[in-house]
């Protein structure tokens, strides 16, 4: 633990109830996957945010998954106090109430020309593209050569976000073309200025390179004299969030243990 992330940490303990937590979705809270439909929660995760969100001033889940998913696949529907937001922050749910945007033209141009893409650039057939509604994420993990065919894909993919007016996110085995002006340390600035108090303390878990802007969202509130804490569930596949966090865990089953232990007596 870092000296600013052991600062964070006990303010947290000291004043729970005013402390915001958030994590990430896949690979955070939910072992990553061949599959993204088979992600399901670590079976720890659901009890673990229920009794913090009981104790805390919210739990926020920020996920680039749909809501509505992350809210099946984590079995959250019955836990009073947390929030999801989906797609980067695009969707909200809340209390059983699911507020999704209409999906910018440019996700449908692009789902029009993809298949297309891929095929020119020689996309292995194990490739498969992931339909989030308001992004498109092409996975190589099934490929004999993940890492080779996602690096053949980079640029073309690039070309294609470009044209339809969309960005690139990389990730972990994918590359997820999505509207450009939101991100997860957007989503997690808005969702703290949109409380009706300053948190006494903030935390952000994850696990991959679009979760770095969340860190960076934790940081820029400890320079505003909001202590923070950034958590890493650890992996062999993403470094440059190690790189950054205050606390490194051993993955989703690390992050349920850390949970366990973040209010002793809760």
């Amino acid at each position: 633990m870092t000296p600013a992330g052991a600062d964070g940490l006990a303010a947290i303990r000291a004043d729970p109830a005013g402390a915001v937590l958030g994590f990430d979705f896949d690979g955070t809270l939910a072992p990553i996957v061949p599959d993204p439909a088979a992600a399901r929660a670590h079976p720890g995760a659901a009890p673990a945010l229920a009794r913090l969100a009981a104790r805390t001033a919210a739990v926020v889940v920020i996920t680039g998954r749909p809501a509505a998913l992350a809210v099946e696949y984590g079995g959250f529907g019955g836990i009073d106090g947390l929030v999801v937001l989906g797609q980067y922050g695009l969707e909200r749910w809340e209390s059983g109430e699911l507020t999704v945007p209409e999906p910018p033209p440019g996700v449908a141009a692009a789902r029009a020309k993809l298949p297309g893409v891929l095929a020119a650039a020689g996309a292995p057939p194990e490739t498969f593209v992931e339909d989030k509604g308001q992004a498109l994420a092409v996975h190589t993990r099934r490929c004999a050569e993940p890492e080779v065919a996602l690096e053949r894909l980079r640029g073309i993919l690039a070309a294609l976000a470009e044209r339809t007016g969309l960005v690139v996110e990389p990730g972990r085995l994918v590359l997820e073309l999505r509207p450009p002006g939101m991100d997860k340390g957007r989503a997690l600035r808005s969702f703290v200025a949109g409380r009706s108090a300053r948190p006494s303390a903030v935390l952000f878990a994850g696990d991959d390179l679009g979760d770095l802007a969340a860190f960076g969202a934790v940081e820029e509130l400890r320079a505003e004299g909001v202590p923070g804490v950034t958590v890493c569930s650890g992996s062999a596949e993403v470094t440059a969030l190690a790189e950054r966090a205050d606390l490194i865990v051993d993955g989703p089953e690390g992050v349920v243990e850390f949970l366990g232990a973040l209010l002793p007596d809760s």
